[in-house]
């Protein structure tokens, strides 16, 4: 008996068209994913998005205005727009950490709480550019003890608690100052922590505060 041969090709036909397609349809999925392709030749010229600049808060210090009253080298009530120099802060909302520095020529620079101090004194012209610490002619401190807003005291000779339980505007221990000794020791006793002289207060303890702190140039 003879059979034909159409329907033996058949299958055969019909298997060599699904291979083409499948050809195809590679093709067209290597055409769309390679790097020669429109769609990713579209996305490699597409605009891509600027990378977010540092922002640096530049805080000059505030001029001397004779017309306060004030000696040029006197302590002075923080302006409301006074910036930290240090990070960027506004001392006069936490007038109870405050802290300043006046120059030879009477303008002063203002901060956020002691630490902030000790951090600029140990790099002035980073933080106030044309500055250095030899223009320096007084450093001021808040006494903590002291309920007023802003009672000013000779930083130097200040004391200062560390690690006490006290958190000032960074939400960290700040330093808290006093003019006597035996009212940082009491306040120590109560809160915890060390009292520090001035001089005590080195540049390890100054990174490991500012560390803990968040402390830094905005």
């Amino acid at each position: 008996m003879h059979m034909s041969a159409a329907p033996m090709l058949e299958p055969l036909q019909r298997h060599r068209r699904l291979l083409a397609l499948c050809a195809l349809a590679g093709m067209g999925a290597l055409a769309v994913s390679a790097p020669w392709s429109l769609p990713a030749m579209r996305r490699a010229l597409a605009p891509q998005a600027a990378p977010e600049p540092d922002v640096c808060i530049v805080a000059p210090p505030t001029r001397y205005d004779p017309a306060s009253g004030l000696a040029p080298t006197a302590a002075r009530n923080v302006p409301a727009d006074a910036r930290c120099p240090v990070c960027g802060m506004f001392p006069a909302r936490a007038p109870q950490w405050a802290a300043q520095v006046i120059f030879d020529n009477g303008d002063a620079q203002f901060f956020d709480s002691p630490l902030s101090l000790f951090m600029y004194l140990q790099d002035v012209a980073r933080y106030s550019p044309g500055r250095s610490a030899a223009q320096i002619v007084a450093h001021y401190v808040t006494d903590a003890s002291d309920p007023g807003p802003s009672r000013w005291i000779d930083a130097l000779g200040a004391y200062y608690v560390h690690g006490s339980s006290a958190r000032g505007p960074m939400r960290a221990g700040n330093l808290p100052a006093f003019a006597e000794r035996a009212a940082a020791q009491s306040f120590a006793a109560q809160r915890g922590g060390t009292v520090l002289a001035f001089g005590a207060i080195d540049a390890a303890l100054i990174a490991q505060l500012a560390g803990s702190a968040g402390h830094g140039h905005h």
